[in-house]
């Protein structure tokens, strides 16, 4: 007989989202357990990114900005304030793995009993360990890997917080893999896309067709050049030298695909793009600017719906291709001795991942399963502060730009390796419905988010996965608070407690959480009240045209004199409209959303 375990809430995934979505439910008073694959918890953060990927600082905020507090602490109480460790932190921006995971810890540790982690937990994405009532989710099936057991989890609400997004498929959650064509949704650089990194795109081959591809993953590594802290990089067993004789000829005639302009590089820097974070160390991810680097592109592609016996036999693929690449710059004959010289300064970092031969442990899956959900995410909600309509329901604000890596390994004649692109975006609000799952009831899904590709390929950076995930939980306590589905959770409820958490709603350049009148900025912001602009102003005195328009919405007759600021005017009316009834308010909304 299966163990039965019951929680408010269960969260599948130990990623940052997951921990968040934990955090928030257990503030509220209630029982979450967190179930994790393998015997670390942290995701990404804890393997080797330790270069947040944020464009505005501050445009994300709530448990991601406490996280972020805490990195700074930690290097500022270890080191010293005026330490070259706090320096490289970059304000707890850029961290080590093993910095991030025991924050994340720590974290989970201030909730006492009311979260609970479990490792080693497996969910395999079978429709028969995801049980449901109709269509609503109560209980799945977890293999505990320690001891082979079935376990049976229970909960009043789920969170799918894979990077694959398994639970939700399971339940029966529509999903997407690969690339919507461009004439789809009429996307900038949807499809098959061919642009030389950093130079215009190639029209000659990017057709922009949709297709089944896969962004590509690798490992982020923390690399360092500290001989008392470093292992050196040993040949892997399945080493293949034919796979990277190119970089030798690459190398020879300068040959790489970024800019016109010759490129230098630092001897290892030819095949990995480099960050430098505290310690010695930098995080080593793919060097766009080459045509053979750390990402194995085309090989990943059924991943997101293999088994984990698939995906663990191609984690070790990409270990040993990763490892071959580093050992091919570090020793082989082919290439210049100058630039071998320069790349065996280099090697793994001793003080990470001991448990691992001091190797990430988790693979980087930039893109799994996007589940379809209430709202499509698309490039167009990226490219303007107020997207579309849908930012009345902002959980979040956001700031990175639409980014893709290679979906196909390098071929003859073209100008680079196909699918990768970086365009510019502005911090943009994320509408709830994005983690709402179709066709499923009492499930969140704040990690395989509903997006397109290229509306995803902005969503899926660990800043805006948190603050989902914290959003996730605090919807969960609307919904068990109010007796409503999730799908029907209040939005202005949940808004509130976000603000009141620290949350970024609509970003503003000249305004953050802590500031005066702030929650009452992003209330009225969400509603148009601010137009598109990203200077808030609130200490300008209110215009004549903005009084009569702000009061005539919230029809406060009274302050139709008030002569203060623009922001004096916005906490009173907030004051106002927060103690009408609820129907009253819902009236409000109802003639804004109108």
């Amino acid at each position: 007989m299966n163990t039965v375990f019951d929680f408010d809430a269960v969260i599948v995934g130990g990623t940052p989202a997951g921990i968040m979505a934990g955090i928030a439910v257990a503030r509220a008073g209630r029982r979450a357990v967190i179930l994790e694959r393998t015997a670390h918890i942290g995701g990404l953060p804890a393997n080797g990114l330790g270069a947040t990927d944020i464009a505005t600082r501050g445009a994300t905020g709530g448990l991601f900005l406490d996280f972020v507090r805490h990195v700074k602490q930690h290097y500022s109480d270890t080191y010293g304030e005026d330490s070259e460790q706090v320096n490289l932190c970059s304000d707890g921006y850029r961290f080590e793995p093993h910095v991030a995971e025991s924050i994340l810890l720590a974290m989970i540790a201030e909730q006492g009993d009311k979260l609970e982690v479990r490792t080693l937990r497996q969910f395999d994405h079978e429709p028969y360990n995801a049980i449901k009532d109709g269509a609503a989710l109560r209980e799945i099936k977890i293999t505990n890997r320690s001891s082979g057991e079935e376990e049976v989890y229970r909960a009043s609400v789920f969170v799918d917080a894979t990077y694959e997004g398994d639970l939700a498929a399971a339940a029966g959650a529509p999903y997407m893999l690969g690339r919507e064509g461009a004439e789809e949704y009429g996307e900038p650089c949807a499809g098959k896309f061919y642009q030389r990194w950093g130079a215009p795109v190639d029209e000659k081959y990017s057709t922009g067709q949709g297709d089944n591809a896969i962004q590509s993953y690798n490992y982020r590594l923390p690399l360092t050049t500290n001989k008392a802290n470093m292992r050196r990089i040993e040949k892997p067993a399945a080493y293949n030298r034919d796979e990277y004789l190119s970089l030798a000829e690459d190398v020879r005639l300068n040959r790489f695909a970024g800019p016109p302009t010759p490129l230098e590089f630092d001897g290892i820097g030819a095949i990995t793009n480099m960050v430098r974070i505290p310690n010695d160390k930098v995080d080593g991810n793919n060097q766009h600017a080459a045509f053979i680097s750390t990402d194995l592109p085309e090989e990943n592609w059924p991943y997101p719906a293999a088994s984990w016996d698939w995906r663990d036999r191609f984690a070790d693929r990409l270990r040993d291709y990763l490892l071959g690449l580093f050992y091919f710059a570090q020793n082989d004959d082919s290439l210049p001795a100058d630039f071998r010289a320069r790349c065996n300064r280099w090697g793994l970092s001793l003080d990470e991942f001991a448990d691992n031969d001091n190797f990430p442990r988790q693979i980087y899956v930039r893109e799994g399963r996007r589940i379809r959900g209430e709202y499509l995410f698309t490039a167009h909600d990226a490219l303007s502060k107020r997207g579309s309509r849908e930012h009345l329901t902002s959980i979040t604000a956001s700031h990175y730009a639409l980014d893709s890596h290679a979906c196909h390994k390098r071929e003859p004649g073209r100008p680079h390796t196909e699918g990768i692109f970086s365009y510019r975006t502005t911090p943009y609000c994320v509408p709830y419905g994005v983690i709402v799952p179709l066709e499923v009831e009492n499930l969140l899904i704040p990690v395989p988010a509903s997006g397109t590709h290229i509306g995803f390929s902005t969503l899926r950076m660990e800043p805006c996965w948190m603050a989902l995930g914290e959003a996730a939980g605090e919807a969960i306590n609307v919904s068990l608070d109010q007796g409503t589905s999730l799908r029907d959770a209040n939005v202005v409820a949940l808004q509130r407690r976000l603000l009141a958490a620290g949350a970024v709603l609509s970003y503003y350049d000249d305004a953050a959480p802590g500031d005066a009148q702030f929650e009452a900025l992003q209330f009225f912001a969400l509603r148009g009240f601010l137009g598109d602009s990203y200077q808030a102003d609130l200490d300008a005195p209110v215009s004549d045209e903005d009084r009569a328009n702000w009061t005539a919405w919230a029809n406060s007759p009274d302050l139709a004199g008030f002569s203060g600021t623009r922001g004096q005017l916005l906490g009173k009316l907030y004051s106002d409209v927060c103690l009408r009834t609820d129907a009253e308010q819902a009236a409000l909304y109802a003639q804004v959303e109108g």
